[in-house]
């Protein structure tokens, strides 16, 4: 959710959700950190539900205003993540411009080196998202964390443990990746899971490719797209994941508008499904 809707959680956690991931999206401009921790924490307290994440998806690779902005906004957000009660800050590492991501390693380096460290001396872990923006090796517009030839180059250049990944499988399957191998090999690179899944239109592509102008993918709400989230549950439990799964909604084709927030409890429901229901405990 956004940093403006922070007082839909009490209606969220009446509809089950569980976690919650609080994005500034492009600025901390006309936010007030302590303010709105204060309230998240009221909403909060006593229900067992948590702050997964801190997140601003911005550019802190150019230098110009924007740029300085972005990389201001990662440092507001390590130094008031405990005070939301969490441990990882998320968003996108930025690019140069129109270079390819092996030309824009100087400048990820030079910023995420002390991000790194800062946020390590202040046990707090930083995860990369993996959209793409439009971008490609040759080309990046917003992220270099786009697909695993980058993270293998992005993890050498800026080798701290506490660097990794918020990871969405509608994002590797809009390039028609499978999510799932991907996941068995950078499972323990995953902080946090964007929980959007993608539906991939074969029939179309069968018929008229991808450069006809029709559509042929479409991001979903979990439960309604292509992924299938048992297996994803599964290879996280198996390898320790202790993250969690929170659904980026506002992207769904048909539950969308007054549909909304119906997609995204069903998501919120067929997600607690495929990881086993309601918890047990034997007595």
């Amino acid at each position: 959710m956004s940093g403006n809707e922070i007082s839909n959680i009490p209606q969220l956690i009446k509809w089950g959700f569980e976690t919650f991931s609080i994005e500034f999206g492009y600025t901390l401009k006309g936010h007030d950190l302590e303010r709105i921790a204060d309230d998240v924490n009221k909403y909060l307290d006593g229900t067992g539900c948590e702050i997964s994440s801190l997140s601003i998806f911005s550019n802190p690779l150019i230098d110009n205003e924007a740029g300085i902005d972005a990389r201001d906004g990662w440092n507001k957000l390590i130094d008031a993540a405990a005070s939301f009660g969490t441990s990882l800050v998320t968003g996108f590492t930025g690019a140069v411009g129109n270079v390819s991501v092996t030309d824009s390693m100087p400048k990820f380096k030079e910023v995420f080196t002390s991000l790194a460290q800062k946020a390590q001396d202040k046990n707090v872990r930083l995860a990369f998202e993996n959209c793409s923006g439009d971008g490609t090796w040759n080309k990046c517009t917003m992220n270099l964390a786009m697909m695993p030839r980058a993270w293998e180059l992005l993890f050498e250049t800026v080798p701290y443990d506490n660097i990794g990944l918020q990871w969405e499988p509608s994002h590797q399957m809009v390039q028609f990746i499978d999510p799932i191998p991907q996941l068995r090999k950078w499972v323990k690179k995953i902080f946090n899971i964007h929980g959007k899944d993608a539906t991939i239109a074969w029939d179309i592509i069968r018929e008229k490719g991808i450069i006809s102008g029709e559509e042929y993918c479409w991001h979903r709400t979990p439960g309604f797209g292509d992924c299938n989230w048992h297996d994803i549950i599964t290879i996280l439990r198996m390898n320790g994941y202790k993250g969690s799964i929170d659904i980026e909604g506002w992207h769904d084709p048909v539950y969308r508008d007054e549909l909304e927030m119906t997609g995204q409890v069903y998501g919120l429901n067929y997600l607690k499904s495929c990881r086993g229901g309601e918890f047990h405990v034997t007595i």
